[in-house]
């Protein structure tokens, strides 16, 4: 239990730090204005997501997940 509670701080680093690169990373489709009720210039159309961009889309997910996990797990070891 010693190992993984001086190894679980390393652990949280490297997946935060890999979550924000996967965020960063991400297409930004509307823009700022989007967040405002602004609309795109794609008319309101929705499209789904394909390749790389599903992955990465995934990969964030899972780090997300990841990070909360080991958030939540810090507190108990």
């Amino acid at each position: 239990m010693d190992i993984l509670a001086s190894l679980l701080p390393w652990i949280q680093v490297v997946v935060s730090v890999l979550l924000v690169t996967a965020v960063l990373m991400q297409q930004s489709g509307a823009g700022l204005g989007g967040a405002f009720g602004g609309g795109g210039d794609d008319g309101g159309v929705a499209y789904a997501k394909r390749g790389a961009e599903k992955i990465l889309f995934h990969a964030t997910i899972v780090l997300g997940i990841l990070f909360a996990l080991s958030s939540i797990l810090i507190l108990f070891v």
